[in-house]
C-alpha cells in the first residue's frame, strides 16, 4: 500500500492506494467518530462490493446502514439526494455518523455534499470503485449535484477524512468506464507533467489491458498531482481551476445531449479535443502536439470528435459554466503539452471556428 498525503491550511487526510483495501476495516476504523456508518453505493456497485464491507465493519461492532441509489448521471439531482436524507434520518443517524462513499464519482460527490448538509456536517470517507473517481472525483473535497441547465451547479467544498483506493475493484470495471477514466488520467498529463504524457503514450495498451502495474503508477501520479494542486488552492481561487481542462466544453456536451448519454469521462475527453483545437488556433500548439493529443485520446478508446451542439447552444451552455467570470467565459488551453493556462479573452472568431470544426461530428454522424 501507498499512502499519499493531501495537506491543507486547516486539515489534511491520508490516500491509500493498493489491493485488498477493502478487506481492510483497520484502515477505516480510526478515521470513524463513533460505532455507526452509513454505507452510500448504487444498484450496480452494491451486488459486487457492500456485503463484504458490511460484513467486515460489522465484525468489528460497527452498526451500519446501507443506502443504494439508481446508477447513473441522470439520477446525480435533488431527488435522490433527498432519498440519503430520508435513510439517515429514519435510521437516527447522528452527527457522529460517518458516511462512506462507495463507487463511483457520482456517489463519491453525492454523499459528500449530503455529509456537508447533514445536520450542518458529518464526517465522511471516499471509497472509490473507478477509475476516474481514484484519480480524481474522490481527491480534493469537490462534492455536488447537476442542475439541468448546468453540470455540478450546486454543491460544496467539504473534504473527506481519507481516500481509499482499492485498485482491485477496477477488475469489475466495464471496458467503457476503464477508458473515460484515463480521460481524466490523460488531463494531468496535459496540464502539468510532459514527462507524464509520454509515459501515458508508452503504456497506453497495458493501461487498458488492466496491467495492475501501470494502473497503480498512473493513480498515484494523478493522486499526487492533484494533491499538490488542491493543497495550495482548496477553494479553487487559482491554479486549482487548471484541473477543469476539457471540462467547459465537456460539461456543455453532458448538458447538451443529457446527463448520462455520455460518460464523464468521454465528454471531458472530446472537450480535451476541444481545447488543444482551441490552443492550436491561436498558435500556441504545433500540428505535432494536437496530432499527439488525439492519438493518445483515441488510443485510450475516448471520442476525439465533439456532438454537433450548434454554435450559439455551445456557447450558452458554455456560459453556465462554473468558472464563468463576470460573464466570460474562462477556458483552461495548452500553450504545450505539460503547461496549462487559463484565458479568458478569446476572440469570438476562433470559437466560432473550433465549434463548427473537423473536431465537431457533422450532422448525419
Amino acid at each position: 500500500m501507498i499512502t499519499l498525503n493531501l495537506t491543507l491550511p486547516d486539515a489534511g487526510y491520508p490516500i491509500h492506494i493498493g489491493q485488498g483495501l477493502l478487506d481492510q476495516p483497520d484502515l477505516l476504523l480510526p478515521l470513524l467518530a463513533s460505532d455507526k456508518v452509513a454505507i452510500v453505493t448504487n444498484e450496480v456497485v452494491a451486488p459486487l462490493y457492500l456485503a463484504r464491507l458490511v460484513d467486515a465493519l460489522r465484525t468489528r461492532g460497527i452498526a451500519v446502514v446501507p443506502i443504494v441509489l439508481p446508477d447513473g448521471e441522470d439520477h446525480k439531482d435533488w431527488q435522490t439526494l433527498n432519498h440519503i436524507f430520508d435513510v439517515l434520518l429514519a435510521e437516527r443517524c447522528e452527527r457522529s455518523t460517518t458516511l462512506i462513499a462507495l463507487g463511483g464519482g457520482v456517489v463519491g460527490d453525492m454523499t459528500g455534499f449530503a455529509a456537508a448538509c447533514y445536520q450542518r456536517g458529518v464526517p465522511f470517507i471516499q471509497i472509490p470503485t473507478t477509475l476516474l473517481a481514484q484519480v480524481d472525483s474522490s481527491v480534493g473535497g469537490k462534492t455536488a449535484i447537476n442542475h439541468p441547465q448546468g453540470k455540478n451547479m450546486i454543491g460544496a467544498f467539504y473534504q473527506p477524512r481519507a481516500v481509499i483506493a482499492d485498485m482491485r475493484l477496477l477488475d469489475s470495471l466495464p471496458d467503457r468506464e476503464l477508458s473515460a477514466g484515463l480521460a481524466e488520467v490523460i488531463k494531468y498529463g496535459l496540464l502539468g507533467d510532459a514527462e507524464f504524457f509520454a509515459w501515458l503514450e508508452a503504456h497506453i495498451d497495458a493501461l487498458r489491458a488492466r496491467d495492475m502495474t501501470a494502473l497503480e503508477y498512473a493513480v498515484r501520479r494523478c493522486c499526487e498531482m492533484k494533491a499538490d494542486i488542491v493543497g495550495q488552492d482548496e477553494k479553487e481561487t487559482g491554479v486549482r481551476a487548471l484541473l477543469n481542462l476539457g471540462h467547459t466544453f465537456g460539461h456543455a456536451i453532458e448538458a447538451g445531449l443529457g446527463f448520462g448519454t455520455w460518460l464523464h469521462g468521454e465528454a471531458v475527453a472530446a472537450g480535451m479535443v476541444l481545447a488543444a483545437a482551441t490552443s492550436h488556433a491561436l498558435g500556441w500548439l504545433q500540428d505535432s502536439d494536437l496530432a499527439r493529443i488525439r492519438a493518445l485520446i483515441s488510443a485510450a478508446g475516448l471520442p476525439i470528435q465533439a456532438p454537433d451542439l450548434g454554435v450559439e447552444q455551445w456557447l450558452t451552455l458554455m456560459s453556465h459554466d462554473k468558472k464563468v467570470h463576470q460573464g466570460k467565459i474562462r477556458l483552461v488551453l495548452l500553450q504545450q503539452i505539460g503547461k496549462a493556462v487559463i484565458e479568458e479573452t478569446l476572440p469570438r472568431a476562433i470559437l466560432d471556428d473550433v465549434l463548427s470544426g473537423p473536431h465537431i461530428q457533422s450532422r448525419a454522424h
